[in-house]
Protein backbone atom coordinates (compact mmCIF):
# COMPACT_ATOMS: atom_id res chain seq x y z
CA UNK A 1 0.00 0.00 0.00
CA UNK A 2 2.90 2.36 0.67
CA UNK A 3 4.13 1.87 -2.89
CA UNK A 4 0.71 2.83 -4.29
CA UNK A 5 0.56 5.84 -1.99
CA UNK A 6 4.06 6.96 -3.00
CA UNK A 7 3.14 6.53 -6.68
CA UNK A 8 -0.01 8.65 -6.28
CA UNK A 9 1.87 11.39 -4.43
CA UNK A 10 4.61 11.40 -7.07
CA UNK A 11 2.00 11.51 -9.85
CA UNK A 12 0.31 14.48 -8.20
CA UNK A 13 3.59 16.36 -7.71
CA UNK A 14 4.53 15.79 -11.36
CA UNK A 15 1.13 17.15 -12.44
CA UNK A 16 1.53 20.26 -10.28
CA UNK A 17 5.07 20.83 -11.56
CA UNK A 18 3.95 20.60 -15.18
CA UNK A 19 1.14 23.06 -14.50
CA UNK A 20 3.53 25.54 -12.86
CA UNK A 21 5.97 25.32 -15.78
CA UNK A 22 3.24 25.60 -18.40
CA UNK A 23 1.65 28.60 -16.72
CA UNK A 24 4.82 30.54 -15.91
CA UNK A 25 7.26 29.80 -18.71
CA UNK A 26 7.36 31.83 -21.92
CA UNK A 27 7.14 29.24 -24.66
CA UNK A 28 3.49 28.83 -25.64
CA UNK A 29 4.20 30.05 -29.18
CA UNK A 30 7.66 30.12 -30.77
CA UNK A 31 8.37 32.13 -33.91
CA UNK A 32 12.05 32.29 -34.81
CA UNK A 33 13.82 33.71 -31.80
CA UNK A 34 10.64 35.22 -30.33
CA UNK A 35 8.89 33.31 -27.54
CA UNK A 36 5.35 34.23 -26.58
CA UNK A 37 3.50 33.13 -23.47
CA UNK A 38 0.27 34.18 -21.83
CA UNK A 39 1.68 37.49 -20.59
CA UNK A 40 4.87 38.41 -22.45
CA UNK A 41 6.66 38.14 -25.75
CA UNK A 42 10.41 37.76 -25.42
CA UNK A 43 13.42 37.82 -27.72
CA UNK A 44 16.43 39.42 -26.03
CA UNK A 45 14.06 41.51 -23.88
CA UNK A 46 10.52 40.85 -22.75
CA UNK A 47 7.56 43.10 -23.40
CA UNK A 48 3.87 42.63 -22.55
CA UNK A 49 1.64 41.01 -25.15
CA UNK A 50 0.24 43.84 -27.24
CA UNK A 51 -3.46 44.64 -26.62
CA UNK A 52 -3.69 41.89 -24.00
CA UNK A 53 -6.12 43.99 -21.96
CA UNK A 54 -8.46 44.62 -24.90
CA UNK A 55 -11.68 42.80 -25.67
CA UNK A 56 -10.01 41.29 -28.74
CA UNK A 57 -7.73 39.39 -26.36
CA UNK A 58 -10.47 38.24 -24.02
CA UNK A 59 -9.54 34.68 -24.89
CA UNK A 60 -6.02 35.31 -23.57
CA UNK A 61 -7.42 36.49 -20.25
CA UNK A 62 -9.60 33.37 -20.11
CA UNK A 63 -6.56 31.17 -20.73
CA UNK A 64 -4.59 33.02 -18.04
CA UNK A 65 -7.41 32.59 -15.55
CA UNK A 66 -8.00 28.90 -16.25
CA UNK A 67 -4.32 28.00 -16.13
CA UNK A 68 -3.83 29.84 -12.83
CA UNK A 69 -6.99 28.26 -11.44
CA UNK A 70 -5.88 24.78 -12.51
CA UNK A 71 -2.51 25.25 -10.81
CA UNK A 72 -4.13 26.48 -7.62
CA UNK A 73 -6.67 23.66 -7.63
CA UNK A 74 -3.95 21.07 -8.15
CA UNK A 75 -1.97 22.40 -5.17
CA UNK A 76 -5.10 22.63 -3.00
CA UNK A 77 -6.01 19.08 -4.03
CA UNK A 78 -2.64 17.84 -2.81
CA UNK A 79 -3.03 19.48 0.59
CA UNK A 80 -6.60 18.18 0.90
CA UNK A 81 -5.32 14.70 0.07
CA UNK A 82 -2.70 14.91 2.81
CA UNK A 83 -5.35 16.08 5.28
CA UNK A 84 -7.78 13.36 4.23
CA UNK A 85 -5.07 10.76 4.46
CA UNK A 86 -4.92 11.26 8.21
CA UNK A 87 -8.55 12.22 8.83
CA UNK A 88 -10.63 9.69 6.86
CA UNK A 89 -11.73 6.46 8.37
CA UNK A 90 -10.41 3.26 6.90
CA UNK A 91 -12.27 2.21 3.73
CA UNK A 92 -13.51 5.70 2.80
CA UNK A 93 -12.76 7.25 -0.55
CA UNK A 94 -10.92 10.48 -1.28
CA UNK A 95 -13.93 11.96 -3.09
CA UNK A 96 -13.28 15.62 -2.24
CA UNK A 97 -9.68 15.36 -3.43
CA UNK A 98 -10.87 13.67 -6.62
CA UNK A 99 -13.38 16.44 -7.33
CA UNK A 100 -10.74 19.13 -6.87
CA UNK A 101 -8.29 17.28 -9.12
CA UNK A 102 -10.92 16.68 -11.82
CA UNK A 103 -11.79 20.39 -11.73
CA UNK A 104 -8.10 21.16 -12.20
CA UNK A 105 -8.02 18.87 -15.23
CA UNK A 106 -11.12 20.57 -16.63
CA UNK A 107 -9.51 24.01 -16.24
CA UNK A 108 -6.35 22.87 -18.04
CA UNK A 109 -8.39 21.42 -20.88
CA UNK A 110 -10.47 24.58 -21.23
CA UNK A 111 -7.44 26.88 -21.17
CA UNK A 112 -5.39 24.89 -23.67
CA UNK A 113 -8.41 24.43 -25.94
CA UNK A 114 -9.20 28.14 -25.97
CA UNK A 115 -5.57 28.97 -26.75
CA UNK A 116 -5.52 26.40 -29.55
CA UNK A 117 -8.66 27.77 -31.14
CA UNK A 118 -8.04 31.50 -30.79
CA UNK A 119 -4.34 32.34 -30.74
CA UNK A 120 -3.83 32.56 -34.52
CA UNK A 121 -6.54 35.17 -34.95
CA UNK A 122 -4.79 37.35 -32.36
CA UNK A 123 -1.16 36.93 -33.47
CA UNK A 124 0.44 39.57 -35.64
CA UNK A 125 1.60 38.62 -39.10
CA UNK A 126 5.22 38.33 -37.92
CA UNK A 127 4.27 35.70 -35.34
CA UNK A 128 2.08 33.54 -37.62
CA UNK A 129 4.99 31.51 -39.00
CA UNK A 130 5.75 29.72 -35.78
CA UNK A 131 5.02 26.62 -33.79
CA UNK A 132 3.53 25.74 -30.47
CA UNK A 133 6.17 25.84 -27.75
CA UNK A 134 6.97 23.35 -25.07
CA UNK A 135 4.87 25.13 -22.42
CA UNK A 136 1.81 24.61 -24.58
CA UNK A 137 2.71 20.93 -24.96
CA UNK A 138 3.27 20.63 -21.21
CA UNK A 139 -0.20 22.08 -20.61
CA UNK A 140 -1.69 19.37 -22.81
CA UNK A 141 0.40 16.70 -21.06
CA UNK A 142 -0.72 18.02 -17.67
CA UNK A 143 -4.37 17.55 -18.67
CA UNK A 144 -4.38 13.72 -18.82
CA UNK A 145 -2.07 13.53 -15.80
CA UNK A 146 -4.42 15.57 -13.62
CA UNK A 147 -7.43 13.72 -15.02
CA UNK A 148 -5.91 10.30 -14.27
CA UNK A 149 -4.84 11.55 -10.85
CA UNK A 150 -8.42 12.61 -10.13
CA UNK A 151 -9.70 9.20 -11.21
CA UNK A 152 -7.13 7.47 -9.01
CA UNK A 153 -8.32 9.46 -6.00
CA UNK A 154 -11.92 8.61 -6.85
CA UNK A 155 -11.15 4.90 -7.00
CA UNK A 156 -8.65 4.80 -4.14
CA UNK A 157 -9.87 3.48 -0.83
CA UNK A 158 -7.92 3.88 2.33
CA UNK A 159 -6.62 0.43 3.22
CA UNK A 160 -4.25 -0.96 5.82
Amino acid sequence: MLVILAFIILFHIISATLLFIATINNAWWVSGNIYTDLWYSCNSTCFPVENSASTAAGFLQAVQATMILSTILCCVGFFVFILQLFRLNQGERFVFTAIIQLLSALCVMIGASIYTAQHESFQKQQFRNGNYGYSFVLAWIAFPLTFISGLMYLILRKRR
